[in-house]
């Protein structure tokens, strides 16, 4: 009898990788072998399948059968392979004919009933589907909404091992109208930048910062409302484009948070400071994405970042400038996105009061400089805007200011004129100033002379680095989109100069 071949993928980080399901069945006591550096999942599926098989009212052959997944020397994790398994079993024991399983493939997790249940980078299976020329993609019916993300695929959703088996055999076609709706993360309510009292500049920074996709470190007292400002971010970044969509929802999925809804909303991501290494950046035995990847066009919010240990803070850095995360193991290496906006607090010293002009700091001058050198030189390098956010007085917290209740919505508008300015100046090829090459600088930012003399003398006086000097630059480039300015002019540096101290 002929060796079955069944197509599945397997996910390598963001990317994948076709998996060949090869089955074939000899005379000898019954049994089941499967082969090709399969992990402790796939090993059990054995019994899963069998049990699927049997309760599905198909026959499972009573023959010694050897499972192959090709290619051999590829690690291979998850429980999607049982149905490309529970199939090649099928073709080779001849309830199917190899022309009813060619050119799809197949990816899905087996109950012992038969029935079907979600698995998690159902986006990376189907995009490495269209890659390979593969037209069709049966997946689980719960993970359909994320599937059908890709477009050029044809995807057939799938409740049980018997409706699939009778759809291949051309008994009983699968309704693929019928599908399930699409289930979608509905979005958190985000908080708007009307409810905070005060703090101008602060609102001023994070408009400057959403507009031009800055990161930005905020200093001040507790209970200054540094936390406050930081989750009124999401609120006014743009809404996600369709491919944003399947990027955010890729990750989601790889991740195991959401495997059978689409995200919708810009991820905020805020891990506490007591959080490992390998959970923020990614990795462990069997890789995956971190915090930072998870936070994918979005947000990842570090709340009074001298907590957070000093390793976790330096494996920032690469990720700040290369937008992407790559996680290595001794047999294969995983490449996750990371193009995230850094928000970050702190105090200004260890009980929080260092500058504040109503509460005297306790703390001596060796603990104040001990404490705030927990961030290093080449991480606050890398953060384009620091804001102080003192306190506001109590007599003002519930003031209703009538002027400041269009703030929110003023702020959208500014924002959606930068970013559209962007557009236009990039064409395409990047979205935003913060991802602007040198290249990008000198040929499309448009610097007055006067500015530019301003620039080169701050510069020298402040002794700034040489990626100082281009994120300033950067920042006045977004100020000046935001007032619609062709050229930076000297305002637009003075105001991006002051955001580089605390």
């Amino acid at each position: 009898m002929s060796v079955a071949k069944i197509l599945s993928v397997a996910p390598i980080g963001s990317d994948g990788s076709l998996v060949y399901v090869e089955s074939d069945s000899t005379k000898g006591l019954p049994s089941i072998q499967i082969v090709g550096l399969g992990s402790k999942a796939i090993d059990e599926a054995r019994e899963r399948i069998r049990s699927a098989i049997n309760n599905s009212s198909l026959e499972f052959p009573k023959r010694k059968i050897i499972i192959n997944l090709a290619p051999a020397e590829l690690p291979k994790d998850g429980t999607h392979y049982d149905i490309p398994i529970a199939l090649s079993i099928l073709t080779s024991s001849g309830q199917l004919k190899p022309h009813q399983v060619s050119d799809k493939l197949f990816a899905g997790e087996l109950a012992l009933d038969g029935s079907v249940r979600p698995v998690k980078g159902i986006i990376n299976i189907v995009e490495c589907a269209k890659i390979n020329s593969v037209k069709t993609v049966f997946v689980p019916i719960d993970n359909i909404s994320q599937a059908s993300l890709v477009d050029g695929v044809e995807i057939i959703g799938v409740k049980n091992l018997k409706e699939l088996f009778l759809h291949l055999k051309n008994i009983q076609k699968i309704n693929t109208e019928a599908i399930a709706d699409t289930k979608l993360k509905s979005a958190k309510s985000t908080m708007s930048l009307d409810s905070i009292y005060g703090q101008e500049q602060a609102k001023r920074a994070l408009i400057i910062a959403a507009a031009g996709r800055h990161n930005i470190l905020m200093s001040g007292p507790p209970g200054s409302g540094k936390t406050m400002l930081a989750k009124t971010l999401v609120g006014i970044l743009p809404k996600l484009s369709k491919n944003e969509i399947v990027e955010i929802t890729k990750i989601h999925s790889l991740a195991n948070e959401q495997i059978d809804e689409v995200v919708l909303t810009r991820p905020f991501r805020s891990p506490h400071h007591t959080s490992s290494k390998t959970s923020i950046i990614g990795g462990g035995s069997k890789p995956k994405p971190g915090e930072i990847s998870l936070a994918h066009l979005g947000v990842l919010f570090l709340d009074e970042i001298p907590e957070y240990p000093r390793s976790v803070l330096e494996s920032l850095r690469q990720p700040l400038e290369d937008k992407i995360v790559q996680v290595s193991r001794t047999s294969h290496k995983a490449t996750y996105p990371a193009d995230f906006m850094l928000v970050a607090t702190m105090n200004p010293c260890p009980c929080g009061f260092y500058g504040d002009p109503t509460k005297e700091c306790s703390c001596s001058t060796q603990q104040i400089n001990n404490y705030q050198k927990k961030i290093s030189g080449p991480l606050l390098d890398r953060i384009d805007l620091t804001i102080h956010v003192g306190r506001v007085a109590h007599d003002k917290l519930l003031a209703n200011n009538s002027s400041t209740n269009k703030q929110h919505n003023n702020a959208l508008e500014l924002i959606e004129k930068a970013y559209k300015n962007q557009s236009k100046r990039y064409k395409g090829c990047i979205k935003y100033n913060n991802s602007a090459s040198t290249d990008d600088i000198k040929n499309k930012f448009n610097i007055s002379n006067e500015a530019k003399n301003v620039l080169e003398n701050a510069s020298i006086k402040l002794d700034l680095s040489a990626r100082s000097y281009f994120k300033i630059i950067k920042v006045a480039r977004t100020i000046a989109d935001l007032e619609d300015s062709e050229y930076i002019q000297i305002n637009h540096i003075a105001e991006a100069l002051q955001y580089r101290q605390i």
